[in-house]
């Protein structure tokens, strides 16, 4: 039986050991940390298997790519609510969401009333956007803790223990890579998860602010997680009271009730990011490395798990590889 160490145990790391153990590969998982848990940014997703929303300004791999993605989340997990995205606005940007429409695809135009019939409680507070019905979302904490159950009833327990040297290794470090992947950045994401049970929004809305684009996901029982800032830094430790400012302003635009909202729990963290925000496999040695994620950890994850087992099985040449050094 071949034998792999995965190093990492965020969203990539835990997607690659399923993927190789559910392929008959004898997997063993070294993390820092015991996952999951608030010291991987994945623990902060907010954790929308949204493609078509994406293309808006991902590149065409992340959207074909991520159509793969809820399938798999479903298949490993069990934990997918396929109710679709919402992308709303207020009146006086629909020319902002008129540029939104044009740079996607897979929805269509609602007005109030199909939005009052899709979210009740947004009734008569936003008028026009676009319903992408084919998407889904989960709960990235649920999720992530399937995958750790699911390996640990296959006997791979994560364990703090320093990999071997001499077998096949994968790296999903994320931004702690940049040890040995140069071009690596972090970008810097700060989100807010707020309490609010007078409110009942059951699938993921995107709000076309004209300061602070917004997205809020349920996580049920009147919970959100409301995000999430991108900037470029790799400073982890505080958010802004600008951010903060403009996050909760942002909802308050999509409905004022947000305002009353109780503040559970502030997060902030580093996506890992290349250049131009795709991801990459790339080996060296006996070291196989996937990162790169950027925003689109829950929605690459699944495929760059496929492309990596694929590769160590059947030596098919991963589409997102771009260097090689055996």
């Amino acid at each position: 039986m071949m034998r792999v160490q995965v190093v990492g145990a965020g969203v990539a790391g835990l997607c690659v050991a399923n993927e190789l153990s559910s392929r008959g590969v004898e997997v063993s998982l070294h993390d820092k940390h015991s996952p999951p848990g608030p010291h991987a940014c994945s623990w902060w997703a907010g954790g929308m298997l949204a493609p078509f929303c994406e293309g808006e300004s991902a590149e065409e791999p992340v959207i074909r790519l991520g159509r793969r993605a809820a399938s798999w989340w479903q298949k490993f997990t069990g934990s997918v609510d396929y109710k679709g995205s919402l992308v709303l606005s207020a009146k006086r940007d629909k020319n902002e969401l008129l540029r939104f429409a044009s740079m996607t695809s897979h929805h269509r135009w609602v007005d109030h009333l199909s939005i009052a019939e899709l979210e009740p409680d947004l009734a008569g507070h936003i008028r026009q956007g676009l319903y992408f019905d084919s998407e889904a979302h989960l709960d990235p904490r649920v999720a992530l803790a399937r995958l750790v159950d699911t390996l640990a009833s296959q006997g791979v327990v994560c364990t703090q223990e320093e990999p071997l040297s001499d077998i096949l290794t994968i790296d999903c470090r994320g931004l702690a890579a940049k040890d040995a992947l140069a071009d690596l950045r972090g970008v810097k994401g700060e989100m807010l998860i707020l309490k609010n049970p007078e409110l009942n929004i059951s699938r993921p809305v995107r709000f076309i602010h004209p300061r602070m684009p917004l997205y809020i996901v349920p996580r049920g029982s009147g919970v959100y997680m409301l995000g999430a800032t991108m900037i470029e830094s790799s400073d982890r430790s505080r958010i802004t009271a600008r951010s903060m400012l403009e996050l909760l302003s942002a909802a308050y635009a999509l409905h004022p009730a947000f305002a009353e909202s109780e503040v559970l729990e502030i997060g902030v963290d580093v996506r890992p990011a290349f250049p131009d925000n795709l991801p990459r496999i790339r080996r060296r040695g006996n070291r196989l490395f996937i990162n790169g994620l950027y925003r689109h950890g829950y929605l690459l994850a699944p495929a760059l798990a496929e492309m990596t087992a694929d590769y160590i099985l059947t030596h098919k040449q991963p589409e997102l590889m771009d260097e090689c050094t055996i």
